[in-house]
């Protein structure tokens, strides 16, 4: 099996690859290092790993490399609303314009494992699980482009969506933007935040319970091949003022007040059914807590806040 990981230096990649090559997969890499980023070292020295210093939007080069792989894992994108708004037009490149090219090339006897995001939901009814069958409604530019290559997506056969949850952990490209890792930055190295709109929820997973859920699909090919899957933490469908009172558990002088004159840029609000996956199978190993305990510890050993996708 040979499997392209593109992005695969990124957030998600520089974990998920090395869960491949400990599965004796041969996997390429193909990531531009948009971030000047040192993930995959470690992984130089095994000979079932290859690295392609290169662009997903030169589809000349993807089409002359796709037709050597079995899976395809389209990882390379720039990820989030505040990174997506800095250039609008750069983002949907990578997002949308780069995978729908690819997907041209793609052919039909070869599998592709698309993240996606929960995020698409948007603002859920209050109360009501969010599951595959929901009826989509994306608020930000990087969701309504994933929607959009969802869609496309599940139009060709031999496809599975991931919709991934608020990923956190920590990782060899580490990302401190994302709302579970920057909550603990903020208790961490400056002892309060202010949140606005602290009612609002979302569902969270952890980047190496991410890296299992590809991992099952690719073991379990049958069961997961042309549908959708929520892939979140189902105890951790909670409201940002709820995970302020988990970290405070760890650090008890964190103090977080609720602004009640601005509203909160990032509007999704929701609660996510993972039952479909759980029914295949995929039970997350990392819980909140453990990820807050990890995120603390890797915190204090970072000497800048440099690690987001919105500084380059």
């Amino acid at each position: 099996m040979k499997v392209l990981v593109t992005g695969g230096a990124g957030y998600i990649g520089s974990i998920l690859v090395g869960q491949l090559l400990d599965q004796g997969i041969k996997v390429d890499v193909l990531d531009n290092f948009l971030y000047n980023q040192n993930s995959l070292s470690t992984y130089f020295g095994n000979s079932n790993f290859n690295l392609i210093v290169n662009d997903v939007r030169n589809i000349d080069f993807i089409k002359s490399i796709i037709k050597n792989y079995d899976i395809v894992i389209p990882l390379a994108a720039i990820v989030g609303a505040p990174a997506c708004n800095l250039d609008p037009s750069a983002a949907s490149s990578v997002n949308k314009d780069a995978i729908l090219e690819m997907l041209k090339v793609v052919s039909s006897n070869q599998l592709i494992i698309m993240p996606t995001t929960n995020s698409a939901y948007g603002q859920g009814e209050i109360g009501n699980y969010c599951d595959e069958s929901t009826p989509l409604k994306p608020l930000s530019l990087y969701a309504k482009d994933k929607v959009e290559i969802e869609n496309r997506l599940m139009e060709r056969s031999n496809s599975i969506s991931l919709r991934l949850a608020t990923v956190f952990g920590m990782s060899p490209r580490m990302r401190l933007d994302l709302l579970v890792n920057e909550f603990v930055l903020r208790a961490v190295k400056d002892g309060y935040i202010v949140i606005f709109e602290g009612h609002f929820k979302r569902n969270y997973i952890h980047i190496r319970d991410v890296a299992n859920a590809f991992m099952l699909a690719i073991e379990n090919v049958e069961k997961f091949k042309d549908e959708i899957f929520n892939i979140g933490l189902s105890d951790a469908n909670i409201s940002k003022i709820e995970l302020c009172e988990k970290i405070q558990k760890f650090i008890p002088n964190f103090y977080f007040t609720e602004s009640s004159i601005n509203k909160d840029p990032d509007q999704r609000n929701y609660i996510v059914s993972n039952a479909k996956v759980e029914k295949l199978g995929f039970k997350a190993k990392y819980s909140l807590d453990d990820g807050i305990r990890e995120l603390i510890m890797g915190i204090n050993s970072l000497k800048t806040r440099n690690y987001t996708n919105t500084r380059i």
